[in-house]
C-alpha cells in the first residue's frame, strides 16, 4: 500500500483531486499499527481487511478462551478451534501477522465465574457486555500495547467519535440498526475508547458480507450466531451444572402471598418473565415475577405483575458524560433486544441511578444491564437492581 500511494503520487494517473481524499487518510494510517481481535467470523475478518486498506499495519490476534481438553466448549463459536483456523486462513489471505494469545485463566475468572455467580443471586448477566470489557477491550488492548500498537480494533457494529470541544470519547449506534451493538459496549472507558476503532461502523451486514465476497475472504458466507459463545446448544442449566459445578438444591415456589405453588431445583434455571419450564400446573397461566436468592425461591404470579414503574440501577458507566446532571430524560434499553422507551432518569451517589419508565416496562431483570441514549449516542448505563416491587407482604425481597 505504501509503495502503492508512493506511485501514484510521483505521477500516477490516477492521483487525481477526486482520490486525494482517500490517499490522504492512507497517507496518515501509514506506519500505524492496529491489533484486530480476530473471531473467525466475517466482521472481524472485514475489519481487519478494511483497516489493511487505509494503510495500517495489521496484527490479526485471537484469544483462546477454553482449556484444549474442554468438551464442553462449542467448536464452532468464536472461542473454538475452528474460529482460530478461519482467522489463520484470513490473515494468510491478507499477507497478515496472526497470533494466537491464551487467556484461559483470566476468562475463566471475569465471565464464567460471573456468570455462575450472578444467576446464583438470583440475577440474569450478560457475559457478552464483561467479555467486552475485561478481555476484548482489556486484555486485548494490553496486549496490543506490549506490539506496539496504537489501536485495537473489531468487528462490532458502532462507532465511535471524538467530541471537538472535549476530546472527550462519544460511542454512537452502528448505522444498521439490526445490527448495531453499542449496547454491549457502554461499559468501556475513555482509555479503552481513545485506543479502539469500528471500521464496520457505517456498513450493513450485507454490505459486510459483500464486501468480503469481493476480497475472496473464507469467512463470507459463514453463518453468524446469536447465542452466548461458550454456551453448546444454548442449554444454559446443563452448562451451570456441568461447567460451573452449580448442584441442583430445592427451593419452594412461591406466589405472592407466600403460598407455596411447588419446588424447584435451584433458582439458576429460572430468568424474569419466564412462563414454560416452570414444573407446576395452574388455571391460569403464571410467570417469574422474582428470583430470592437468600432463600432460594421463586415468586410465581401474572402477567400484569410484571409490570414495573421504577428500578434502580448500580455500577454506572458515564460515556458521553464526565459529571451528568442530578436528573434527564433519556431512551432506555433493558435489554438488548428492547427497543427502547423514553425514562427520566435520577442520578445518585455510589454509582447508582433511578430509572422511572414513562410508561411501565414489562420483565425487568436484575443483572442485566440498562443503556441511556440521546439519539445515536451513549450517554452511559448500569447493571439493573431489583425492581420497586408491589405490595407483597408475605414476600420481602
Amino acid at each position: 500500500m505504501a509503495a502503492l500511494y508512493t506511485g501514484l503520487k510521483n505521477g500516477g494517473e490516477l492521483y487525481t483531486p477526486a482520490y486525494r481524499p482517500y490517499f490522504d487518510t492512507v497517507r496518515e494510517n501509514l506506519k500505524k499499527r492496529v491489533v484486530v481481535g480476530m473471531s473467525g467470523g466475517v466482521d472481524s475478518s472485514l475489519a481487519a481487511a478494511l483497516l489493511q486498506e487505509q494503510g495500517f499495519e495489521v496484527i490479526g490476534i485471537t484469544l483462546k478462551l477454553w482449556p484444549q481438553n474442554c468438551s464442553a466448549r462449542a467448536e464452532d463459536k468464536c472461542c473454538g478451534p475452528q474460529a482460530v483456523t478461519d482467522a489463520r486462513a484470513v490473515c494468510d489471505k491478507l499477507g497478515l501477522p496472526f497470533y494466537v494469545a491464551d487467556e484461559v485463566e483470566t476468562f475463566q475468572h471475569e465471565v464464567i465465574h460471573y456468570f455462575a455467580t450472578e444467576y446464583q443471586a438470583g440475577r440474569t448477566p450478560n457475559p457478552c457486555i464483561l467479555c467486552n470489557e475485561k478481555i476484548k477491550f482489556g486484555v486485548l488492548l494490553k496486549r496490543a500495547k506490549l506490539l506496539g500498537a496504537q489501536f485495537i480494533a473489531t468487528g462490532h457494529y458502532a462507532r465511535v467519535e471524538m467530541h471537538p470541544a472535549s476530546s472527550r470519547r462519544l460511542l454512537k449506534r452502528g448505522q444498521d440498526p439490526v445490527k448495531d451493538q453499542s449496547y454491549f459496549l457502554f461499559s468501556l472507558n475513555q482509555e479503552q475508547l481513545a485506543h479502539t476503532l469500528f471500521p464496520l461502523g457505517h456498513l450493513t451486514k450485507e454490505e459486510t458480507r459483500e464486501r468480503a465476497r469481493q476480497l475472496g475472504l473464507k469467512t463470507a458466507e459463514k453463518k453468524e450466531s446469536m447465542e452466548i459463545c461458550f454456551v453448546p446448544d444454548n442449554n444454559y442449566g446443563k452448562f451451570l451444572i456441568d461447567v460451573a459445578g452449580i448442584t441442583p438444591h430445592k427451593g419452594e415456589m412461591v406466589d405472592t402471598q407466600g403460598k407455596v405453588l411447588g419446588y424447584h431445583q435451584g433458582i439458576e434455571f429460572f430468568t424474569i418473565g419466564q412462563r414454560k419450564r416452570l414444573g407446576i400446573s395452574s388455571p391460569r397461566p403464571l410467570y417469574v415475577l422474582a428470583l430470592d436468592g437468600e432463600r432460594n425461591r421463586v415468586v410465581l404470579g401474572e402477567e400484569k405483575e410484571l409490570a414495573t414503574h421504577s428500578f434502580m440501577v448500580e455500577r454506572c458507566n458515564w460515556v458521553a458524560l464526565a459529571e451528568p446532571p442530578e436528573e434527564f430524560e433519556a431512551l432506555v434499553r433493558i435489554r438488548y433486544k428492547h427497543q427502547g422507551c423514553r425514562a427520566r432518569i435520577k442520578v445518585q451517589g455510589n454509582g447508582q441511578a433511578q430509572v422511572l419508565p414513562l410508561e411501565p416496562q414489562r420483565a425487568v431483570t436484575p443483572g442485566q444491564a440498562c443503556v441511556f441514549y440521546q439519539d445515536d449516542q451513549v450517554l452511559g448505563g448500569g447493571w439493573i437492581q431489583k425492581p420497586a416491587s408491589p405490595e407483597w407482604p408475605a414476600i420481602p425481597l
